[in-house]
């Protein structure tokens, strides 16, 4: 339990940023919550919806009818927004038709929510037709867009929110959380908070979902074959990966983690790695490597996820990140 009585892991300051808000009711007609995918953006802006609807005296209370429908997802005045399946972009229809939505006087109390989940794929049509919307809000609307980063939007949109940025929580009060919350034994509550990177969410799902360490072992067992692997092989895996840039996002932000764990062998450093389970294997990579070449296939790697946030040609990215002088293993 956060210690200012809201039910979230950690980000104590945001928390108590938004719960002060509430109380003097200066609420910002629009936020932007930046963070990695996972690190509690969605659970801190439904967190807040229903601190908005609740009618109980303790907000959230959990109990009331405003709360449960929130919970199971029926609130008439809450409106949830995420990129299209099929395109894989946030669509000006999509826009228009929340537009339509927020002009109505809300249901059930005082206020309507809008909730936009990977914003940072609105293409730009979208994105700027949002921009009406945050320039004359109604009154009684709330606006919270989510995002990994400000920087992937546009300037216009940025400023006319109010941004807060979380970050990824320490380990140790990941491994805490998921033992007295989830019932996870502590051995591999060690393991997941590690694996997490400091993202609550994909901690919880990891335990809920066991095909997400599956996952995470093919992309590393992807990786490994892809640094023997010849150029025109390299590509056909690029061209596979970008009919998908939510997958080629996870594989990327795992290569990330790998390599840096990599980066910390060859240079000494002390700091916990992400990947305790595999540290035979990153030892000797470490040591062929050397921190230099280490630094760079980090760097290299989070500019390719960098692209795909920005909708840079998936395809290109994943390719200019293959064409990399990666390190053969013999």
């Amino acid at each position: 339990m956060n210690e200012t009585g809201w039910d979230i892991v950690g980000h104590e300051w945001a928390v108590g940023l938004l719960q002060r808000a509430v109380a003097r009711d200066e609420l910002f007609h629009a936020y932007l919550f930046t963070g990695p995918p996972g690190v509690g953006k969605s659970t801190l802006a439904l967190t807040l919806a229903r601190v908005l609807f609740c009618a109980g005296e303790s907000r959230p209370c959990g109990n009331c009818q405003p709360c449960r429908l929130v919970a199971s997802g029926n609130h008439p005045d809450l409106h949830f927004l995420s990129p299209e399946s099929r395109s894989g972009q946030m669509t000006i229809g999509q826009i228009r038709d929340l537009q339509r939505q927020l002009a109505l006087t809300p249901n059930m109390g005082r206020r309507r929510v809008a909730i936009l989940e990977g914003f940072e794929r609105a293409n730009p049509s979208a994105a700027n037709a949002l921009l009406k919307t945050l320039e004359e809000p109604p009154p009684y609307a709330v606006l919270i867009l989510l995002s990994p980063d400000s920087d992937v939007l546009l300037p216009t949109v940025v400023s006319r929110c109010q941004v807060i940025s979380l970050r990824p929580l320490p380990a140790s009060l990941i491994r805490r959380a998921l033992e007295e919350r989830h019932g996870v034994d502590p051995e591999r509550a060690r393991l997941l908070a590690h694996l997490s990177g400091g993202r609550m969410g994909w901690a919880v799902r990891a335990v809920q979902d066991s095909t997400l360490l599956q996952r995470r072992q093919r992309r590393l067992e992807e990786l490994s074959a892809l640094l023997q692997a010849p150029l025109v092989e390299r590509f056909r895996y690029a061209a596979q990966m970008a009919r998908d840039t939510e997958l080629a996002g996870e594989v990327l932000d795992v290569w990330a983690s790998w390599w840096r764990d990599v980066m910390l062998l060859a240079g000494g450093a002390k700091g916990p790695l992400t990947n305790p389970d595999r540290g035979e294997e990153l030892e000797k990579l470490a040591a062929r490597l050397g921190p230099r070449a280490a630094s760079a296939l980090v760097d290299a790697t989070q500019a390719a996820g960098e692209c795909l946030r920005r909708n840079v040609n998936p395809r290109l990215a994943l390719e200019v990140l293959l064409a990399f002088d990666l390190p053969r293993i013999s």
